[in-house]
This record gives C-alpha cells, sequence and structure tokens, in this order.
C-alpha cells in the first residue's frame, strides 16, 4: 500500500507541477465546479444578467435588486468507477482496469490535497464499493484502499444501473468523475440526467487491440463477463473492419452526447502515460470556468 501511495503521489506532483505552469496556479479547475448557493441581495448595476433580479424585492419600489452567489465550498467529488470484466483489457499490469484505478487514485490524491470532500462508487452491474464523501488525508487513503483492495462480486457491466443508482444517490449538486471503458448499451438517458443534475467529467479507458483485431485465423474469444468462449474467425478482412467500425463510431457517439450535454470528455489509451492526458482535461476544464 505505501508503495502503491508513493508512486500515485508522484504522478500527482508531477500533474501539479505541470498544471501550475499551464494554468497560473488554479490547479484546482478539475475540482472547482459551478456550485453556487445564494449569498446576498445588491442594487442592479447596468449590465447584470437579468436573470438574476429578484423581482419579489424589486416590486416593493425600493429599486431593483439582484441575487449574488458564493462558490459552495462543500461542493463534493465523486469517482463512479466501472470495475466489470470488460475492463480486463490489455498489458499484464497495463489493462484498462489498471489504468482507471491508477487515474481514480491520482485523481483522488488531488482532490484531497485541495481539500475537497471526495467519495467513491465502483460498479459492475451491481453496486461494489460506497464511500460517501470526506476530507482529509484519512479519506483519501481510505478511497485509495477502495479502489485498490476491493474483490469483485461481480464481473457483468450495467451502466445504466450506475448511473440511476448515482442519480439516487448523489443528491446534492457535486462534482462526478466517470472513469469507464463505455462499452455496453441503453445507458444514455441517466447519463444526460446525471449531466442536468451534476458537473459531469467521463474519462474513456481504451485499449488498441479493441479497434485492431489482427488476422490470426480462427481463435477461441472469452468473455470475461459471460463466463464463456466464442470461437471467432478472424481471417476474413470484414471481421476485422466491422471490430474497428464499431469501436469508432461508438466512441465517436459517446463524444457526441458528451459535446451536447457539457460534459467534459477525456479519452485515455493503456499506451499512454496518464500525466498528458490529465493535464489537458485540467486545461479543458480551466477554459470552461473562465467562460463561465
Amino acid at each position: 500500500m505505501n508503495q502503491l501511495l508513493k508512486k500515485l503521489r508522484k504522478y500527482e506532483i508531477m500533474i501539479r507541477k505541470v498544471a501550475n505552469n499551464h494554468l497560473q496556479g488554479d490547479y484546482q479547475s478539475i475540482f472547482k465546479g459551478a456550485g453556487l448557493e445564494f449569498d446576498d441581495l445588491r442594487p442592479y448595476q447596468y449590465g447584470d444578467d437579468v436573470r438574476t433580479i429578484e423581482w419579489k424585492v424589486s416590486a416593493k419600489g425600493h429599486g431593483t435588486f439582484v441575487k449574488t452567489f458564493k462558490e459552495d465550498k462543500d461542493q463534493s467529488v465523486y469517482f463512479l468507477l466501472d470495475i466489470s470484466g470488460s475492463q480486463d483489457i490489455g498489458e499484464k499490469g497495463r489493462k484498462k482496469i489498471d489504468l482507471g484505478k491508477e487515474i481514480a487514485g491520482v485523481l483522488t490524491l488531488a482532490a484531497i490535497f485541495e481539500g475537497s470532500q471526495v467519495g467513491l462508487i465502483s460498479y459492475s452491474d451491481q453496486k461494489e464499493k460506497i464511500i460517501l464523501p470526506g476530507k482529509g488525508p484519512k479519506q483519501g487513503v481510505k478511497i485509495i484502499q477502495g479502489i485498490f483492495k476491493h474483490e469483485n462480486k461481480s464481473l457483468k457491466t450495467n451502466l445504466r444501473e450506475m448511473f440511476n443508482f448515482s442519480l439516487n444517490l448523489i443528491k446534492k449538486r457535486s462534482i462526478i468523475i466517470i472513469i469507464s471503458d463505455f462499452i455496453d448499451e441503453g445507458y444514455e438517458r441517466p447519463f444526460k440526467a446525471l449531466a442536468e443534475k451534476h458537473d459531469l467529467v467521463a474519462i474513456q479507458v481504451t485499449d488498441p487491440r479493441e479497434a485492431a483485431l489482427p488476422a490470426l485465423g480462427i481463435i477461441p474469444v472469452y468473455d470475461k463477463e459471460e463466463g464463456r468462449t466464442t470461437w471467432v474467425n478472424t481471417a476474413f478482412g470484414s471481421f476485422s473492419k466491422k471490430i474497428s467500425e464499431t469501436f469508432t463510431t461508438e466512441r465517436t457517439q459517446l463524444q457526441e452526447i458528451c459535446k451536447k450535454n457539457q460534459i467534459n470528455y477525456l479519452g485515455i489509451s493503456t499506451k499512454e502515460d496518464i500525466v498528458l492526458p490529465l493535464i489537458e482535461l485540467f486545461k479543458k476544464r480551466n477554459r470552461t470556468m473562465k467562460r463561465g
């Protein structure tokens, strides 16, 4: 566990250094959302957003007043971690599941360091591990142990149920970082509903062999989620082409959904180092915050 924490801490320090150089010190941007709470009233000034006018008070005839808001300091950060069997693809020690856990671990340390409340929901086709939000180093260790020491009850996937469960559990507006390969169907409606209620970040973990299966003739393909083997003929060019097209289409569809629903999207391959892609995510979030 100590070795693991050292490794994650090393990554986290690297990310912080690069982020501070690129973001003028606004490293917090990934954990800052649009969580605003009502603060006070003040007289209307030219240029104020008319949507912030408090009409009941203004109607009393003492002038026009607008609401002011302050950042909700207690906004929580939740990690939604897909730990189903489809994540078990890639080289030993560098599978999608390893990458997903590593990303969740690094960002947990970063969020704890910034003083955020951090929680965890690990899911397959059922709830696997739930840690409600908390602050401080002890919470960080608790979540990292929950990520890396947990043994699955199931290997199947159900993203729809994962998102529905999260919708029911997380009542207050939060920053939700979803880490998954998004290989499933029928999850779009609760995914969009989560985006309406919360500030969503979708991190899609991929492996190159999902898009390019080599022509090896007739081979057994073991489906870990279903626990059965199917024989497929990879020699047909059409088979490899179909695999590649399906992967590309599904990824594009996910990116489109994210774009339309103001969800920050990031794709990370098992062949990549996690530091630079995560820096890109910080930059993207930083630009969004400035526009907001």
